[in-house]
């Protein structure tokens, strides 16, 4: 089939981009390759993926309604796997607009195409952070997710009912993945796993937030990935015995899921960052702050429902992922 993946040189773009062209698969990737983070480093994932015949990549940016429009008509995909946005809970506070423009804007570009086409199965990143101030744990998609406590989040959870309604009005079937804090090789430097490990191996310090007090349900890219593989295959199908009075946001009447997609083993920040000094050998020196605007204090990804349709339970340690991440750090920036 042909495929078109959104944010094909993003950290998930390309895993997702390699994954799909080793089955066989024709992938048309798109990126505006903006500077939020390295552009070399972007460039560097795709260069493996430009090296098959069946890639083919264009430099387009989502919010750019005429390109979009014209990629969808010229390409005739199969399906959708929408992963590019901007990124970034902290970046959301100081640059909203930048939201505004990828992942409202853009996303309905995107929604669009599928329409217009008749794309037969749209898969989006959706995120944990719209679970914001939700206590109850595990996160499940069962709950209210209508008090995110960043714009990142909020226009995530926008992107949940525009394609909701999609899926309502023209029997668009779409999936959205709310990730949680995904983590391995050829990852996002903004992140928290690739900024400790470049100060650890400097000598500086590492900022620790909410005094260390904080969980995270980190979870590796290929089982992320592998899940994200899965899903695309399972497309959702009509329903008309759901009742609206009786049933959870997650599903519909219409071709329309949500589903969580972690580990489903929440790991402490400070037991992460054991395993980092670990694969280093090196012990970081920690620099102790209160909590940060955007924030929250854990997550932990319910994924029960996951499970049933693909039958795929995440299998890397965070000991062995982390680990994979430092190999390939050193490697890539040539370090000894």
């Amino acid at each position: 089939m042909k495929y078109l993946v959104t944010g094909a040189a993003g950290f998930i773009g390309a895993k997702v981009s390699e994954v799909l062209l080793s089955l066989g698969h024709q992938v048309i990737g798109i990126d505006n390759l903006n500077d939020y983070y390295s552009v070399e480093l972007k460039k560097a994932r795709l260069k493996p993926l430009s090296q098959n015949s069946d890639f083919c990549f264009f430099p387009i940016d989502i919010a750019d309604r005429e390109a979009i429009a014209n990629l969808f008509k010229q390409e005739q995909f199969s399906r959708v796997i929408h992963l590019a946005a901007q990124a970034g809970v902290r970046y959301s506070i100081e640059n909203p607009l930048a939201y505004a423009d990828s992942n409202l804007l853009g996303f309905v570009n995107i929604l669009e195409g599928c329409r217009n086409q008749g794309v037969e199965h749209l898969v989006y990143a959706s995120s944990s952070s719209v679970y914001g101030l939700n206590k109850k744990m595990p996160f499940s998609t069962h709950d209210s997710v209508d008090h995110p406590v960043s714009l990142y989040a909020a226009t995530k959870k926008s992107n949940e009912l525009m394609a909701h309604c999609y899926s309502h009005l023209y029997a668009l079937p779409t999936t959205g993945l709310r990730f949680f804090t995904v983590y391995g090789p050829w990852g996002r430097p903004d992140m928290a796993l690739f900024k400790f490990t470049k100060a650890i191996l400097a000598g500086e310090p590492i900022d620790i937030y909410n005094h260390g007090n904080l969980s995270r349900d980190f979870t590796y890219i290929d089982d992320i990935v592998e899940g994200v593989i899965r899903i695309q295959d399972n497309i959702p199908s009509q329903n008309p015995d759901w009742d609206a009075n009786n049933s959870t946001a997650d599903r519909s009447s219409a071709p329309y899921r949500v589903l969580n997609i972690g580990n489903g083993n929440p790991v402490a920040l400070m037991d992460y960052v054991e395993a980092l000094e670990k694969a280093l050998g090196r012990t970081a020196k920690k620099n102790m702050l209160p909590m940060q605007p955007g924030d929250v204090h854990a997550t932990w990804a319910d994924t029960q429902e996951l499970y049933e349709l693909v039958h795929y339970k995440p299998q890397t340690s965070v000991l062995e992922g982390v680990k994979s991440f430092v190999d390939w750090y050193l490697d890539y920036y040539h370090i000894q």
